[in-house]
């Protein structure tokens, strides 16, 4: 099995590392080429393809069983659909501002499945958190103060952060007497 995640975000590294627990190949997909070092040696990801990055794209066409998407800016789903296997599937988890065009010629050429997901169910929610827990899966976060978080803003508007931030409000209560 061959699995792509594309975006290295909040998402994508945790995309990443469950499908690595899971014994998969995994390529990351990024337009960033800067986020491949991240990708082999921090997570462990055994490719990393540019997607702006023509000859990359081209030499992975037809190679991945499946796609996880978690992009959530604005971008063209053929380059994803053209690197899927025949009855391979693109995941969409990530939540575009604009509606995606969707090319259906290549869907019914090659029996290809567009499909998207927000949340599972209690069981599968459970499964995962079960799963994760056996295998050590975990989200890189960055604990921050209450105090911080226009500056988490300012952060995260520029994308500099890995790879979640989450507020430590735990000092700011105040014990009810």
């Amino acid at each position: 099995m061959h699995v792509g995640v594309a975006g290295l975000g909040g998402l994508g590294h945790v995309a990443v590392k469950f499908a690595k627990a899971m014994g998969v190949k995994v390529t990351v997909i990024s337009t960033s080429p800067g986020k491949e070092e991240e990708a082999i040696k921090h997570l462990h990801a055994d490719s990393f393809l540019v997607s702006r990055d023509e000859d990359q794209m081209q030499a992975a066409m037809g190679t991945m069983d499946g796609i996880i998407d978690t992009v959530s800016a604005n971008h063209p789903l053929l380059p994803y659909i053209d690197l899927l296997k025949s009855h391979g599937k693109l995941v969409m988890v990530g939540a575009p501002e604009k509606r995606p065009e969707l090319p259906v010629f290549p869907l019914l050429m090659g029996r290809k499945i567009v499909a998207g997901s927000c949340v599972g169910g209690m069981k599968e929610t459970q499964e995962m958190i079960d799963f994760a827990a056996k295998h050590n899966v975990t989200a890189d976060i960055e604990v921050i103060p209450i105090d911080y978080v226009n500056t988490a803003m300012e952060r995260l508007a520029k994308t500099d952060v890995r790879y979640r931030f989450v507020i430590d409000i735990g000092n700011t209560l105040k014990p009810s007497s």
